[in-house]
């Protein structure tokens, strides 16, 4: 329909979802990809975008009509920022972590979907690769929430630190997010699993 796609790949962009971009794993082709936080593990503050042959053709056409664009900033092409990428997606490759985040990213969204998928309160579980979260209903028939006053996501989030395992309370709902590192075992999965069940279970019952 000739509109212009562009997939923001700053959360799934290198590796998150088992594939190196999100638009592969879903087989996307996007005219430009955002990309920053996986591009260098956040060890040093890089971000960019990727643009297909068909963008860059309009910009180098519009360069020779009407002279370069101007789109450096001040730290654009940083070195220490570029040099942190190129060393990152190194070991992205060397210690195979992309296949990782995807094989155990699956076991984990499993795992937890096998042990928590018929609680009363617990309305969905989802995830893609290294990406999970758990969704906390009221009532899971008619999928009503609780009321926002209760901080049931914050509570829960609460119970798994006391438990050692560090989950994030979305601000969207009574939702617990995970994003572990691409490094994640079964074993340290299955960890993650447990403090959520344990943690459910002295929240909700």
């Amino acid at each position: 329909h000739d509109i212009l796609l562009i997939a923001d790949e700053v959360v799934t962009g290198f590796g998150r979802l088992g594939t190196m971009f999100g638009s592969v794993h879903y087989g996307i082709e996007p005219d430009i990809i955002t990309i920053a936080k996986g591009l260098t593990s956040a060890y040093a503050p890089l971000s960019g975008s990727i643009i297909s042959d068909k963008v860059w053709k309009v910009l180098e056409q519009g360069t020779d009509e009407n002279g370069p664009i101007g789109h450096g900033w001040t730290y654009s092409a940083h070195p220490i920022g570029a040099a942190a990428g190129v060393a990152n997606l190194q070991l992205l490759d060397k210690l195979n972590l992309v296949s990782n985040a995807g094989e155990t990213g699956a076991y984990l969204n499993k795992a937890m979907s096998d042990a928590l998928g018929d609680h009363a309160n617990v309305g969905q579980i989802r995830g893609e690769g290294m990406l999970c979260a758990v969704e906390f209903v009221e009532d899971r028939d008619s999928r009503t929430f609780f009321d926002p006053s209760k901080k049931i996501g914050p509570s829960v989030s609460a119970a798994m630190l006391k438990r050692g395992v560090i989950a994030r309370a979305m601000p969207q709902g009574d939702i617990i997010g995970y994003a572990p590192p691409f490094c994640l075992t079964r074993e340290e999965a299955d960890t993650i699993v447990s403090a959520t069940v344990d943690a459910v279970k002295e929240v909700l019952g």
